[in-house]
């Protein structure tokens, strides 16, 4: 035990030394004009084990988005440079909560520059998918949540990217135009939108279990930064369900069992979610989960009103039940095909829709 925490003292020993060199080389190599951006950049992303990155120093690189495009430009080439030319787990932790405050808080400059990095061929790759620090078991604890949050970074900035803008309070300013501009999406559109802010919730699901280490204060501010987000996934979920809900009828059935299959997988989300939001418990998230039962009680509804106009419709016809659904029993090498969510069916249903 004695020896553990020596290593863990002579770590941060080593880490504070680093840092040291690390602003002097900052302050002696740097051209004038980014000296302070890349200072503040090191200042944020000490070696410290468990102190999460200054606001102060936050505030200082979000302040770069608001120059010239070539500033904020620099800014992000210089934190990604940071991130990937260390093996600190504290470092790449604290770059990576910074990348965080940037697609929360940052302007739209800064977002545009981080969306496109790396900026030949214009996608975001965090790349720390095989990211150890096995130094000491604090850093390799700490490596499981890097992974993670890395990908759940790349998730959300791509759920963004579908969806035109960026999932941040500033987002939620004007709901009337979100509102009257998702209703005139077509439905293939709002379940794509409806998809993505799912997959979100799902990426969230697969946080790592919170363990007894040093950083955990890193960890709890990292959690509450994506417990906002899926505040906001959760909103726009909400306008969505409720346009859709507003369709109900003019639901293709193949739109029908999209939309379930959507729902049925956030429901799967619920349990993890008010495990890791335990002390979260805001009247959004009981709001969210009653309107999905509400509208997949009228998806069944509707579909079963759709299967007795199809009853009716072939009898007022004199055709008969096996003409109209054909063996009951589909042969064994019969299969239904699914293409971009969508099925065979719909030309039928579609038939007797132009009938009634």
């Amino acid at each position: 035990m004695g020896r553990r925490t020596k290593l863990i003292s002579l770590k941060e020993v080593f880490g504070v030394i680093k840092d040291k060199v690390s602003l002097s080389k900052a302050a002696i190599l740097s051209k004038p004009n980014n000296q302070s951006m890349h200072l503040a950049i090191l200042r944020a992303t000490t070696h410290e084990i468990s102190t999460p990155p200054n606001q102060k120093h936050i505030n200082m690189i979000l302040s770069y988005g608001h120059s010239s495009r070539n500033t904020a430009s620099t800014c992000i080439d210089a934190l990604m440079v940071r991130l990937h030319n260390t093996h600190n787990s504290f470092v790449v932790f604290k770059c990576l909560i910074i990348i965080h405050y940037i697609i929360k808080r940052g302007s739209f400059i800064l977002q545009d520059q981080l969306s496109v990095y790396p900026f030949v061929g214009g996608r975001n790759y965090l790349n720390l998918s095989n990211f150890r620090d096995n130094s000491t078991p604090e850093s390799w604890n700490l490596s499981f949540w890097i992974r993670w949050y890395a990908r759940y970074l790349e998730t959300l900035l791509s759920t963004s990217t579908t969806m035109g803008f960026f999932l941040t309070s500033s987002s939620m300013d004007k709901d009337d135009e979100r509102v009257e501009k998702i209703s005139s999406l077509l439905n293939k559109d709002l379940l794509r939108e409806l998809d993505v802010l799912v997959n979100l919730h799902e990426e969230i699901c697969k946080a790592p279990e919170l363990l007894n280490v040093q950083a955990n204060q890193l960890v709890y501010g990292t959690m509450n930064l994506v417990e906002e987000d899926k505040c906001f996934a959760q909103r726009e979920i909400m306008i969505r369900v409720n346009e859709l809900e507003e369709r109900i009828g003019h639901l293709s059935f193949a739109d029908s069992v999209e939309l379930v299959c959507v729902l049925k997988r956030l429901e799967i989300c619920k349990e993890k979610l008010l495990l890791l939001f335990l002390n979260k418990k805001g009247s959004l998230g009981i709001t969210i989960w009653d309107s999905i039962d509400e509208l997949k009680e009228k998806i069944g509804e509707s579909k079963d009103m759709c299967q007795r106009r199809f009853v009716k419709t072939g009898r007022r016809f004199g055709v008969s039940e096996s003409a109209r659904f054909g063996e009951r029993v589909l042969r064994q090498d019969d299969s239904i095909r699914f293409a971009s969510g969508r099925m065979s069916l719909m030309p039928i249903l579609e038939t007797v829709k132009s009938i009634s």
